[in-house]
């Protein structure tokens, strides 16, 4: 009997013993419950405009990625005014500028030039555009009618000058454009009421 009681005491005494073990080896790995775990947030890799805005709490995260952000970018120049007098006793004045601008672009380089996209927001009437378009149109008509009287005419006799002719020719023809192209405009107006 006390056989039987030495290995049943040694039988509960190991089973308290590893039980021990065990609940030690669960308290050790246990983690504290003021401690949040964070998870472990892959970001999507863009361009090196990328902008992201991540936000943690208890029910979890959000993520907010753009890429190329800013869409638009901005380069900014000054003025440089320098103001004084030159010439031997000081009597002439001059000012020297360098004027400086400030630029709207895409991340390609293509410059914002100003204004509305769209002709209606520019604030321009149905009949403002088709006088523009009209005019537009008789401009380049014109032109074109203006370039061949020119040429027809003027340019051969003027091509004649020694030396100087070919160049007094093509002088000739762009007279010749900008005229037609000014006539064209001016009989538009007045035929379209513009």
């Amino acid at each position: 009997m006390k056989s039987l009681l030495k290995w049943t005491a040694l039988s509960v005494g190991s089973v308290v013993a590893i039980a021990h073990i065990g609940v030690l080896g669960h308290l050790i790995k246990r983690q504290p419950e003021s401690v949040i775990q964070v998870p472990t947030i892959n970001i999507p890799r863009g361009t090196p405009y990328s902008s992201y805005k991540i936000e943690a709490g208890k029910d979890g995260y959000t993520i907010e990625y753009k890429a190329n952000d800013p869409k638009i970018l901005e380069s900014q120049r000054s003025l440089d005014l320098n103001k004084g007098q030159s010439g031997f006793f000081g009597g002439k004045k001059y000012e020297d500028r360098k004027e400086y601008r400030t630029d709207q672009f895409t991340m390609e380089g293509v410059r914002n030039m100003g204004g509305a996209g769209t002709l209606a927001g520019e604030g321009k009437s149905a009949k403002d555009i088709e006088c523009i378009v009209a005019d537009a149109g008789a401009r380049s008509q014109g032109a074109m009618a203006g370039t061949a009287i020119s040429t027809g005419l003027l340019a051969p006799a003027v091509s004649s000058i020694p030396y100087v002719g070919w160049l007094a020719a093509g002088w000739v023809n762009l007279l010749g454009q900008n005229v037609g192209s000014a006539a064209g405009s001016q009989v538009n107006s007045m035929i379209s009421d513009c």
